[in-house]
């Protein structure tokens, strides 16, 4: 008992610290807990086949998936423009429209959705955003109390209850909690957040990189970009190759890209992006991208019996009417020619780009010069810009070549920001249906085969890019912490340190009646929120409340919801939870303005939860 004491301690003291890593914090007690043999390897390694801990793994790769879509975005910029100028309008949309992406995305993706959104609806209506960005970190946490998914305390205490062999919580058995608590959220906030008056610091203006399309625009490839539909079956291009066409040599137009379709669906996107590669074939219904004279393009397309489309012509299956450069399939980038470059003197077709690398080059920037003509035949100067295109994965492949040039930025970073908007109908069905096979219990399939089905069918369906994407959406650290500290309730139990704790609290407030010994299960929680995350806090503290319940002969549940409450309403600290330290920059918060603002509210909550629960989940 006092060596788990011990690391209980010294693991505390870490996390509160927070100079060593959380996650290897977690292991190296576990690695504690083996060596002093107060858990057997079999115990200690049963955290990271914890059926919590997968789903949580496959709810991250589910929020992925309706990130990358632009599902989410979609539906919050929709919802966030009825708010107008009105500033009651808008503070009640952030905590609604928050609160109910909340309840099936992770807090802290929820948070990083929004919190460009709120930022410019707030300069629209003339609003400080200060006022807005605390109460939108709160309202995701208040989101997440609504369902069994929205944090994970919620299922911890699920899991707890579960394996002491009571029913476990349902989808929706966290409602009417997570709606009370923003009822109370917004009818504190409303006033409250007044406190948090506009600051008279003057904003330093970072400038971010150029977006895709800030780099399209400033080239001007757009004013140069044509679309030719091979429409007639009876075209000479059709079962030729670019090459075979002798496009440039013959025109001298540059094929961008070619665009063909997939199926009849109207409600996914069915139009594939492209290089026109040497060796592809075209067919009928090809649309080809082109950059050139328009006269000589005009005479490409009359020569081999070419539909010409203006700009209020759809392209095939519905697709956009507008010629633009779209990013799914293939991006853009810069690159600078260093001095040291073989490349210097010679022209853009004897540098081999597209036979080397499988890149096209849009436009060469020298100088204040924009050049968008006659690219192959332009020779490379030293410090030309060259802005290329071609798949993200050749993109990133140039940077190899670094004693030719610099690649501007970081193309697979960029890739990752560019939203699958033809994926977010997918994105919504396997979304939806998961919530269906979770909440109808008539339907025989674990909550746990639900989600890891669902992250499947998101990677399947590419809604999230690739497998490779689908772990990067997983916060490994979230992941490991959990499954490492998840051993620590098991030695609590083993060694009898939840029985002395539970009994302690029993002893000293059981006497005055649950309601009481529930205050003080909600205030222990709520105080180590503070200063541990309320991950561990919940694997900490829901064993203690489930054997307090136990000695004194009512139901756990109420002390279960007691438990989940506490650990995920902590507003008092910037670092108790991730919404709130995401919001402290962009809201230019200081520590006291959370204290001001956030310990009130967490008071507040107690009060409200400790009379409310009981009504709820009689003892």
């Amino acid at each position: 008992m006092i060596a788990t004491l011990i690391i209980l301690l010294v693991s505390a003291i870490l996390f509160v610290s927070g100079k060593v890593r959380s996650d290897l914090v977690a292991l190296c007690a576990l690695l504690a807990l083996l060596l002093c043999q107060i858990l057997t390897p079999s115990e200690a390694l049963s955290g990271f086949s914890n059926t919590t801990v997968i789903m949580m793994i496959g709810l991250f790769i589910v929020g992925g998936g309706i990130f990358q879509t632009g599902l989410a975005k979609m539906i919050g910029s929709k919802v966030m423009t009825l708010a107008g100028n009105s500033e009651l309008r808008l503070f009640l949309l952030v905590m609604t429209v928050t609160s109910a992406i909340g309840m099936f995305v992770s807090n802290t993706g929820t948070v990083a959705l929004m919190l460009p959104i709120v930022v410019s609806m707030a300069a629209a209506a003339g609003s400080s955003p200060r006022r807005l960005l605390m109460p939108l970190a709160f309202a995701s946490s208040m989101g997440g109390m609504m369902t069994l998914i929205g944090t994970p305390p919620n299922l911890i205490v699920s899991d707890t209850l579960q394996n002491a062999g009571y029913e476990p919580l349902g989808f929706f058995s966290f409602l009417p909690v997570g709606l009370l608590t923003l009822v109370v959220g917004v009818l504190y906030l409303l006033p409250a957040t007044r406190m948090l008056a506009p600051k008279d610091k003057s904003k330093e203006n970072r400038k971010s990189g150029k977006s895709l399309k800030d780099l399209v625009s400033e080239y001007g490839v757009t004013d140069n970009l044509f679309r030719v539909h091979i429409k007639d079956n009876a075209s000479k291009a059709i079962g030729s190759t670019v090459v075979d066409l002798n496009i440039y040599r013959e025109y001298g137009i540059n094929v961008l890209e070619l665009r063909r379709s997939t199926g009849q669906n109207r409600f996914v996107r069915t139009v594939n992006q492209q290089l026109a590669s040497p060796d592809l074939t075209l067919r009928q219904n090809d649309v080809l991208y082109l950059s050139g004279d328009p006269e000589m393009i005009e005479k490409f397309a009359s020569d081999y019996s070419l539909r010409l489309l203006d700009r209020h012509t759809d392209e095939i299956d519905g697709s956009s009417s507008n010629a633009s450069m779209d990013f799914f399939d293939i991006g853009v980038a810069e690159i600078l020619i260093m001095p040291t470059s073989s490349m210097i003197n010679r022209t853009v077709i004897e540098a081999g780009f597209r036979s080397k690398f499988s890149v096209n080059v849009l436009g060469i920037r020298r100088k204040k010069e924009y050049i968008l003509n006659d690219l192959g035949g332009q020779k490379i100067h030293e410090g030309d810009v060259l802005l290329v295109q071609g798949a993200w994965k050749d993109i990133a492949r140039m940077k190899n070549e670094s004693s030719n040039w610099v690649v501007l930025g970081e193309p697979l970073q960029e890739a990752a920001k560019v939203t699958l908007d033809h994926k977010a109908p997918v994105a919504a069905a396997i979304m939806i249906a998961m919530i269906v096979m979770m909440v109808v219990e008539s339907i025989p399939v674990a909550p746990v085969t639900s989600v890891l089905l669902a992250a499947v069918l998101m990677v399947v369906t590419g809604c999230v890019r690739s497998v490779e994407a689908a772990y990067k959406t997983i916060n490994w650290q979230t992941i490991v912490l959990f499954a490492a500290m998840l051993p620590m309730s098991i030695a609590l139990e083993k060694t009898g340190v939840s029985e002395m704790i539970s009994g302690a609290i029993v002893t000293g407030l059981g006497g005055s009646g649950p309601r009481l010994l529930l205050a003080g299960i909600y205030a222990a929680t709520s105080v180590m929120t503070i200063f541990i995350s309320n991950t561990v806090t919940a694997v900490l503290m829901a064993p203690i409340a489930l054997q307090c319940a136990v000695q004194i002969g009512v139901s756990p549940v109420p002390f279960m919801f007691a438990v989940t409450v506490a650990a995920s309403m902590c507003f008092a600290s910037p670092f108790s939870t991730p919404p709130n330290a995401l919001v402290m920059s962009a809201g230019q918060y200081t520590f006291m303005d959370y204290v001001k603002v956030g310990l009130p509210l967490q008071i507040l909550m107690g009060v409200v939860m400790v009379f409310a629960l009981p009504l709820l989940f009689p003892f």
